[in-house]
């Protein structure tokens, strides 16, 4: 008997996250019937690359769901908020990768490394996909959970301009060209006043020359969105809802790749050989960690590529029980279309056979 193939429908198909997904569904092992491409409607019409085959994008109407049995939602909240559930209620299992129903109680959170289990149980049909900060950071934690017990984090990430899509690269590209050749970045406020208090992109400063110490919008007592969200999605996706996290997002002149510094406190003393150990198994992980060679993680080397790399692994002077990593994982690979296409692929395998 084989198992029987289901469809999909690829929602944000011409977005910077579904041109990934594309190339990851042509790459991976083809578990499904008919690939349905939808986006707004315009970008309807537009004839995109999967499986080999050139297919027409369509647009997003209530009944480009009939007959799709797995809908990827790669969108912008808003969009997700209003379709996802029309994607269901039409009879389609939604994997979502928006912030619209992450915290919901009744919508799993799900990191299959870590919660594979978590996606078969999904009472509304839904099931979600973390930040890409938290998944830049979240299988090699929940690896070194499963040992030793994680009691609290504290991590500062180094963000991608394309963690705010293709207008935050466009920024970054843009603002290069012009400080270019100058001699800018030697007085204060002069990448400002050259460049404009956002620098004509999705950032609260410049980001060429600069970081930004602000990625996502005010969540109140001077924390961000995106801060509360790494908070909330490592207590959902490892079940510890009394873990404490404390996080500073920044964002970086890198295009693609997140980084993160991480410090993780756990109940038991954590032994850097054995966290080696247990990075060096993990699924989806890679250990890089040689610094005397020059062999650590950088997202100028790590883009492109599926797993989480760490490294810099190193106990804490003043606490036998907790570690500091640098970890860097592509945001628009597992922080995005990887994950939520492993999600898919997992209830894939839930059809029957024929």
């Amino acid at each position: 008997m084989t198992r029987r193939r289901p469809s999909l429908a690829v929602v944000g198909a011409t977005g910077a996250i579904g041109g990934v997904m594309l190339q990851i569904l042509s790459q991976h092992a083809d578990v499904w019937g008919e690939v349905r491409l939808v986006d707004s409607p315009g970008a309807a019409g537009r004839k995109l690359v999967v499986r080999g085959e050139e297919t027409e994008v369509l647009p997003i109407e209530e009944t480009v769901f009939d007959g799709v049995d797995v809908a990827l939602f790669l969108v912008p909240d808003e969009v997700s908020a209003r379709w996802v559930p029309v994607a269901a209620a039409r009879g389609a299992v939604v994997v979502d990768d928006s912030a619209a129903f992450r915290l919901e109680d009744d919508v799993p959170l799900v990191v299959p490394e870590i919660n594979a289990h978590a996606a078969r149980r999904r009472p509304r049909g839904i099931v979600a996909s973390p930040n890409c900060t938290t998944l830049s950071l979240i299988v090699a934690v929940g690896a070194l959970h499963a040992e030793f017990g994680l009691r609290e984090l504290v991590v500062s990430s180094y963000q991608a301009v394309s963690g705010a899509g293709r207008d935050g690269v466009a920024a970054l590209r843009e603002q290069l060209a012009l400080v270019a050749g100058t001699e800018l970045g030697t007085s204060p406020g002069d990448v400002r006043r050259a460049l404009g208090d956002g620098g004509g992109g999705p950032f609260a400063a410049p980001v060429a020359l600069n970081v930004v110490p602000w990625a996502g919008t005010d969540a109140g007592d001077g924390w961000s969105s995106e801060e509360l969200g790494i908070r909330e999605e490592c207590r959902k996706v490892l079940g510890l809802p009394d873990l404490k996290v404390a996080a500073t997002c920044v964002y970086v002149p890198v295009v693609a790749t997140h980084s993160v510094s991480v410090h993780a406190r756990f109940e038991s003393e954590v032994a850097v050989a054995r966290a080696h150990e247990i990075l060096a198994t993990a699924p989806g992980v890679v250990l890089f960690d040689s610094p005397a060679s020059g062999d650590f993680p950088t997202p100028s080397d790590v883009v492109g590529t599926d797993p989480t790399w760490v490294g810099r692994v190193r106990q804490s002077l003043d606490d036998p029980r907790a570690v500091e990593m640098f970890i860097c994982g592509d945001n628009l690979r597992k922080g995005a279309a990887l994950n939520a296409a492993q999600i898919a692929e997992s209830i894939a395998a839930e059809f029957p056979r024929d």
